[in-house]
Parts: structure tokens; C-alpha cells; sequence
């Protein structure tokens, strides 16, 4: 009966752990069901995420000591083959990890060209006063604005692949102030998003817009940056700081 009963108690105590492990703790975070909406309508509208690290007060939750891009980066080293668009893959992850953030990895269906804030603003004015087709619009922190465009990334000759790889990566985004096209083997943070010092992403235009050809935006896009450099005072934009992710 002594050995039964050690048994048991043994049993007994690895469910006891197991349902410790389960259960959330009283007061923890909740799944926003207005997030998860968001996220779904990226995944309808055929844009891949995965999930991404988040803010813990000034500090990213992924606790690399000087992490280089605090809450914005994804949170396996395998985001590129874990981005879906599987609607019940996205509602398990926004339900277990309710404070996580989310990346889009570009360079698949999508690009983004990111542009300076002020620069991005006066951009969407003029093409939207032009009847030109603007896809879906973010606002990233307080100084950079994204465009969501159709992807040249997969063209018909293989030898046009341009990966970001070859102009910046998301953790040397620093040295490129300009226009930075997101096209293969990059990814961009994905609102609704997070950041440290109360910053967020957020959407201007939502992805209910279609993608259009980043080539229709990318002459007012660049002007915009040109000028924006200028009235800054820097000197004329480093052309090597720009993507280019067509034929060579």
C-alpha cells in the first residue's frame, strides 16, 4: 500500500505541475479580439505573419542584452518558414501570446517600402490627390511611415531576385535614413504593434486596400524623401541607402 500510495502521490503531483503549467496566472493578459480581427484581415489579404518580440517597459521581451531592435523583430529564427496565412495557426498564436507582436515577412506576396515620416505624409497627400491606387498605409513609432505594395520580389527570371539582404537588414536599418524597399528576406512589424516608450504601429490605410505595383509609387515616394532630406539639411540622399529590387 506504501509503494501504491507513493505512486499515487507522485501521479498526483506531476498533474498538480502540469495544470500550474496550463493555467494562467490570475490577472494575466487576455487576447484582444479587435487584434486578432487585424491580424486575420492581413492573413485574407494573402500577407504572411509570425510571430514578434514586445516591449517590457524601455526593454525587449526577448532579454538579449542591447537587443539592436527592441520589439521589433521576430521571435524564432525560423520566421521566414513560420509565417502563414492560416487563419487557425494566427488565432492560436494571438490567444497564447497576448502580448506579442507580429511580423509580415516581405519579398513573398508583398513588399514595403518604409520612408521617413514626414516624407511618407506628404507623399500620400499628393498620390492620393492624384487618383493614384495607395495600398494599405502604416505609421511605425514617430518617424517612419510604411507602404504595402505587390511584391517584386519572385519575378519570372531568376536572375532579377534582388534580397534586402543586398541593400539592408532589418537590425542595420540605422545607416539607411532614406527610402528602404522591405522585398526578399526582410519582414516589417505588423500593426497593431507595440513599442518601447509607449510607441506604436498602426494602420493609416488598412489591408482591406489592394496591394498596388510599388513602381507607381515610388517616383513620389523618392522626391518625397529627396525633399525631406534637403529641408532637413542633410546632403543629397546616399543612393547606395536605397533598395532597388529590380533587374541589374
Amino acid at each position: 500500500m506504501g509503494a501504491d500510495s507513493g505512486r499515487y502521490r507522485g501521479t498526483e503531483s506531476r498533474i498538480s505541475q502540469w495544470l500550474r503549467r496550463r493555467s494562467k496566472p490570475q490577472g494575466a493578459e487576455a487576447a484582444d479580439p479587435a487584434r486578432t480581427e487585424l491580424l486575420l484581415a492581413v492573413a485574407d489579404a494573402g500577407m504572411p505573419i509570425a510571430p514578434a518580440a514586445h516591449p517590457q517597459g524601455y526593454r525587449c521581451s526577448c532579454e538579449r542584452v542591447g537587443c539592436p531592435t527592441p520589439a521589433r523583430h521576430p521571435v524564432s529564427f525560423a520566421w521566414q518558414t513560420q509565417s502563414t496565412t492560416d487563419r487557425a495557426q494566427i488565432e492560436r498564436w494571438a490567444d497564447n501570446q497576448p502580448l506579442a507582436n507580429f511580423i509580415t515577412a516581405t519579398g513573398m506576396i508583398h513588399d514595403v517600402l518604409d520612408v521617413p515620416l514626414p516624407a511618407g505624409e506628404q507623399a500620400l497627400e499628393r498620390l492620393l490627390a492624384a487618383g493614384i491606387d495607395v495600398g494599405p498605409v502604416a505609421t511605425s513609432g514617430e518617424d517612419r511611415m510604411l507602404f504595402f505594395t505587390a511584391t517584386r520580389g519572385t519575378p519570372e527570371d531568376e536572375d532579377e531576385w534582388w534580397p534586402c539582404e543586398l541593400d539592408c537588414h532589418p537590425e542595420t536599418m540605422d545607416a539607411h535614413p532614406g527610402l528602404r524597399w522591405h522585398c526578399r528576406g526582410s519582414y516589417v512589424l505588423l500593426p497593431p504593434a507595440r513599442l518601447p516608450g509607449e510607441l506604436d504601429v498602426r494602420w493609416v490605410r488598412g489591408p482591406e486596400h489592394e496591394l498596388p505595383d510599388p513602381l507607381t509609387l515610388l517616383e513620389t515616394l523618392t522626391e518625397a524623401c529627396a525633399r525631406y532630406a534637403g529641408s532637413a539639411g542633410q546632403s543629397e540622399l546616399d543612393r547606395g541607402a536605397v533598395a532597388w529590387p529590380m533587374s541589374r
